[in-house]
């Protein structure tokens, strides 16, 4: 092997665990939901290549509301599904769409994309 190819190989190879910690390894600690004079727990969701914030922290038995809002025109942003509470909702394109859950027990509850290739969790403790 020439000095080329193991730069080569050693350069793919750096680039392919970079690929796999930012897609399926990389955690953010994520954001808690400020909790409002109405009573409910809020945060806004950005969607634009995903979701922005990834994670949001609740507290159970107090009502979320997870406000979206939705920045791009790909087909698969277009709904989001919270399935462990049973909702889901259209994301028309730059509108503020406000989706309301009580989450009952502590866990981590997957949110996506029509598509499952926008990923986030409501972490509830």
């Amino acid at each position: 092997m020439t000095a080329d190819q193991v730069a080569v190989t050693i350069g793919g190879l750096v680039l392919i665990a970079g690929i796999v910690w930012f897609f399926w390894l990389k955690r953010e600690d994520g954001v808690q939901a400020a909790l409002t004079s109405g009573g409910y727990q809020e945060a806004t969701v950005l969607v634009k290549g995903g979701y922005t914030p990834a994670t949001i922290r609740v507290v159970r038995g107090t009502p979320v509301r997870l406000t979206f809002r939705r920045e791009e025109t790909t087909a698969c942003s277009d709904t989001v599904l919270l399935d462990a509470f049973g909702k889901h909702a259209s994301l028309p394109q730059g509108e503020l769409v406000p989706v309301e859950f009580v989450p009952t027990e502590a866990g981590s509850y997957p949110f996506t994309c029509s598509m499952g290739m926008y990923r986030g969790t409501v972490v509830v403790a």
